[in-house]
Protein backbone atom coordinates (compact mmCIF):
# COMPACT_ATOMS: atom_id res chain seq x y z
CA UNK A 1 0.00 0.00 0.00
CA UNK A 2 1.55 3.69 -0.64
CA UNK A 3 -0.11 6.51 1.45
CA UNK A 4 0.29 9.88 -0.37
CA UNK A 5 -0.79 12.65 2.02
CA UNK A 6 -0.95 16.18 -0.23
CA UNK A 7 -1.01 19.78 1.62
CA UNK A 8 -2.67 17.65 4.76
CA UNK A 9 -2.94 20.44 7.72
CA UNK A 10 -5.14 20.33 10.87
CA UNK A 11 -6.03 22.79 13.41
CA UNK A 12 -8.59 22.93 16.47
CA UNK A 13 -10.62 26.37 16.55
CA UNK A 14 -7.75 28.68 15.19
CA UNK A 15 -4.51 27.26 15.85
CA UNK A 16 -2.78 24.90 13.20
CA UNK A 17 -1.30 21.85 14.36
CA UNK A 18 0.49 21.14 11.49
CA UNK A 19 -0.05 22.23 7.89
CA UNK A 20 1.61 21.78 4.80
CA UNK A 21 2.31 18.10 5.14
CA UNK A 22 3.36 16.33 1.26
CA UNK A 23 4.60 13.04 1.54
CA UNK A 24 4.17 9.63 0.65
CA UNK A 25 4.75 6.05 2.25
CA UNK A 26 5.95 3.16 0.40
CA UNK A 27 5.99 -0.28 1.13
CA UNK A 28 9.22 -0.43 0.90
CA UNK A 29 10.47 1.47 4.11
CA UNK A 30 8.90 1.60 7.60
CA UNK A 31 8.42 5.35 8.92
CA UNK A 32 8.93 6.67 12.78
CA UNK A 33 6.61 10.22 13.32
CA UNK A 34 8.96 12.31 15.28
CA UNK A 35 7.79 14.55 17.76
CA UNK A 36 8.16 16.11 21.50
CA UNK A 37 4.67 15.47 23.53
CA UNK A 38 1.82 17.38 22.03
CA UNK A 39 3.20 17.99 18.78
CA UNK A 40 1.07 16.87 16.42
CA UNK A 41 2.24 13.72 15.71
CA UNK A 42 -0.66 11.31 17.48
CA UNK A 43 -2.79 13.78 15.17
CA UNK A 44 -1.19 12.98 12.10
CA UNK A 45 -1.29 9.13 12.47
CA UNK A 46 -5.20 9.36 13.01
CA UNK A 47 -5.48 11.17 10.13
CA UNK A 48 -3.49 8.70 8.06
CA UNK A 49 -6.04 5.78 9.89
CA UNK A 50 -9.56 8.12 8.56
CA UNK A 51 -10.31 8.32 12.33
CA UNK A 52 -9.57 11.87 12.07
CA UNK A 53 -10.60 14.46 9.37
CA UNK A 54 -7.86 16.80 8.14
CA UNK A 55 -8.87 20.47 7.91
CA UNK A 56 -7.55 21.05 4.44
CA UNK A 57 -5.13 18.72 1.89
CA UNK A 58 -6.28 15.50 0.60
CA UNK A 59 -5.13 11.81 1.51
CA UNK A 60 -5.29 9.21 -0.87
CA UNK A 61 -4.21 5.03 -0.45
CA UNK A 62 -3.37 2.64 -3.39
CA UNK A 63 -2.27 -0.59 -3.93
CA UNK A 64 -0.13 -1.07 -6.82
CA UNK A 65 -1.24 -3.73 -9.84
CA UNK A 66 0.63 -6.35 -11.95
CA UNK A 67 0.53 -3.53 -14.60
CA UNK A 68 2.37 -1.82 -12.09
CA UNK A 69 -0.07 0.89 -12.13
CA UNK A 70 -1.51 2.08 -8.40
CA UNK A 71 -4.90 1.09 -7.65
CA UNK A 72 -7.14 3.15 -5.82
CA UNK A 73 -8.22 2.33 -2.55
CA UNK A 74 -11.20 4.28 -1.41
CA UNK A 75 -11.07 5.76 2.24
CA UNK A 76 -14.21 4.00 3.59
CA UNK A 77 -12.35 0.65 2.53
CA UNK A 78 -9.12 1.71 4.42
CA UNK A 79 -10.06 -0.01 7.89
CA UNK A 80 -9.85 -3.59 7.16
CA UNK A 81 -6.32 -2.98 5.50
CA UNK A 82 -4.63 -1.37 8.45
CA UNK A 83 -4.25 -2.03 12.37
CA UNK A 84 -3.72 0.63 14.54
CA UNK A 85 -2.45 0.56 18.59
CA UNK A 86 -2.32 3.65 20.62
CA UNK A 87 -2.03 3.79 24.72
CA UNK A 88 -4.67 5.66 24.77
CA UNK A 89 -7.14 3.56 22.86
CA UNK A 90 -10.32 1.87 24.65
CA UNK A 91 -10.18 -2.05 25.23
CA UNK A 92 -13.72 -3.42 26.13
CA UNK A 93 -12.49 -3.83 29.60
CA UNK A 94 -15.45 -6.47 30.29
CA UNK A 95 -14.03 -9.04 27.96
CA UNK A 96 -11.64 -11.18 29.41
CA UNK A 97 -8.62 -12.05 27.04
CA UNK A 98 -10.45 -14.91 25.45
CA UNK A 99 -12.89 -13.16 24.67
CA UNK A 100 -11.23 -10.14 22.94
CA UNK A 101 -9.17 -12.40 20.85
CA UNK A 102 -12.58 -14.41 19.75
CA UNK A 103 -14.39 -10.75 18.99
CA UNK A 104 -11.91 -9.45 17.12
CA UNK A 105 -11.52 -12.47 15.05
CA UNK A 106 -15.12 -11.76 13.82
CA UNK A 107 -13.99 -8.11 11.57
CA UNK A 108 -10.33 -8.57 11.42
CA UNK A 109 -8.90 -12.18 11.02
CA UNK A 110 -5.75 -13.06 12.44
CA UNK A 111 -1.96 -13.86 10.90
CA UNK A 112 -1.35 -17.38 9.45
CA UNK A 113 -4.90 -18.92 10.52
CA UNK A 114 -3.19 -18.35 14.46
CA UNK A 115 -5.18 -19.49 16.77
CA UNK A 116 -6.72 -18.07 19.84
CA UNK A 117 -4.49 -20.56 21.93
CA UNK A 118 -1.32 -19.28 20.12
CA UNK A 119 -2.30 -15.84 20.45
CA UNK A 120 -2.47 -16.34 24.09
CA UNK A 121 0.67 -17.98 24.18
CA UNK A 122 2.29 -15.09 22.52
CA UNK A 123 1.03 -12.35 24.54
CA UNK A 124 2.42 -14.41 27.52
CA UNK A 125 -0.63 -13.79 29.64
CA UNK A 126 -1.42 -17.25 30.01
CA UNK A 127 -2.47 -16.84 33.97
CA UNK A 128 -4.77 -14.03 33.18
CA UNK A 129 -6.58 -15.34 30.11
CA UNK A 130 -9.78 -15.98 31.63
CA UNK A 131 -9.55 -12.69 33.62
CA UNK A 132 -11.74 -9.53 32.43
CA UNK A 133 -9.41 -6.92 31.10
CA UNK A 134 -10.63 -4.22 33.88
CA UNK A 135 -8.39 -6.40 36.04
CA UNK A 136 -5.55 -5.73 33.94
CA UNK A 137 -2.13 -3.72 35.05
CA UNK A 138 -1.75 -0.52 32.36
CA UNK A 139 1.76 -2.81 31.11
CA UNK A 140 -0.80 -6.09 30.56
CA UNK A 141 -3.46 -4.20 28.47
CA UNK A 142 -0.66 -2.77 26.39
CA UNK A 143 0.17 -5.47 25.55
CA UNK A 144 -3.40 -6.69 24.77
CA UNK A 145 -3.17 -3.88 22.10
CA UNK A 146 -0.24 -4.67 20.99
CA UNK A 147 -1.18 -7.93 20.10
CA UNK A 148 -4.57 -7.53 18.56
CA UNK A 149 -2.71 -4.77 16.21
CA UNK A 150 0.30 -7.12 15.37
CA UNK A 151 -0.73 -9.97 14.91
CA UNK A 152 -3.96 -9.22 12.83
CA UNK A 153 -3.86 -9.90 9.12
CA UNK A 154 -3.24 -6.19 7.79
CA UNK A 155 -0.83 -4.75 5.30
CA UNK A 156 -0.65 -1.79 7.32
CA UNK A 157 0.29 -1.06 10.56
CA UNK A 158 0.61 2.28 12.86
CA UNK A 159 1.61 2.30 16.34
CA UNK A 160 1.43 5.38 18.82
CA UNK A 161 3.91 5.18 21.64
CA UNK A 162 3.99 1.55 21.44
CA UNK A 163 5.92 1.16 24.71
CA UNK A 164 3.94 3.42 26.94
CA UNK A 165 3.54 1.07 30.48
CA UNK A 166 5.66 -1.56 29.29
CA UNK A 167 8.69 -2.42 31.25
CA UNK A 168 12.37 -2.83 30.27
CA UNK A 169 11.17 -7.26 29.56
CA UNK A 170 7.89 -6.16 28.22
CA UNK A 171 9.66 -3.63 25.38
CA UNK A 172 11.86 -6.53 24.37
CA UNK A 173 8.69 -8.60 24.14
CA UNK A 174 7.39 -5.81 22.01
CA UNK A 175 10.65 -5.43 19.80
CA UNK A 176 10.81 -9.15 19.49
CA UNK A 177 6.75 -9.20 18.46
CA UNK A 178 7.25 -7.03 15.59
CA UNK A 179 10.13 -8.45 14.54
CA UNK A 180 8.67 -11.88 13.84
CA UNK A 181 5.22 -10.68 12.82
CA UNK A 182 5.82 -7.59 10.84
CA UNK A 183 8.07 -8.63 7.77
CA UNK A 184 5.88 -7.94 4.84
CA UNK A 185 3.66 -5.04 5.69
CA UNK A 186 4.63 -0.85 6.30
CA UNK A 187 4.97 0.33 9.78
CA UNK A 188 4.84 3.14 11.07
CA UNK A 189 5.38 4.92 14.16
CA UNK A 190 4.70 7.70 16.56
CA UNK A 191 7.53 8.14 18.79
CA UNK A 192 8.81 11.39 21.32
CA UNK A 193 12.22 9.99 20.43
CA UNK A 194 12.35 7.04 22.05
CA UNK A 195 14.07 4.86 20.10
CA UNK A 196 13.72 1.76 21.48
CA UNK A 197 10.40 2.08 19.84
CA UNK A 198 11.61 2.25 16.44
CA UNK A 199 14.76 -0.06 15.44
CA UNK A 200 13.00 -1.39 12.66
CA UNK A 201 12.22 1.95 11.00
CA UNK A 202 14.54 3.22 8.71
CA UNK A 203 12.98 6.05 7.80
CA UNK A 204 11.85 9.35 9.78
CA UNK A 205 9.40 12.24 9.24
CA UNK A 206 9.93 15.23 11.68
CA UNK A 207 6.24 16.58 12.80
CA UNK A 208 8.14 19.46 13.69
CA UNK A 209 9.10 20.65 10.27
CA UNK A 210 5.26 21.25 9.38
CA UNK A 211 5.02 23.62 12.21
CA UNK A 212 3.31 27.28 11.77
CA UNK A 213 6.55 29.06 11.71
Amino acid sequence: MTISLKNIGKRYNYEWIFRGVNYDFSPENNYVILGANGSGKSTLLQVITGSLTSSEGEIAYSDSTIENTRAIIETENIFSRLSYCAPYLDLFEELTLIESIEFQEKFKPFQKGLTTKQIIEITELEKAKDKQLKYYSSGMKQRVRLALAVLADTSLLLLDEPTSNLDKKAIDWYQQLVNEHSKERMIIVASNQQEYEYPFCNTQLLIEDYKQK
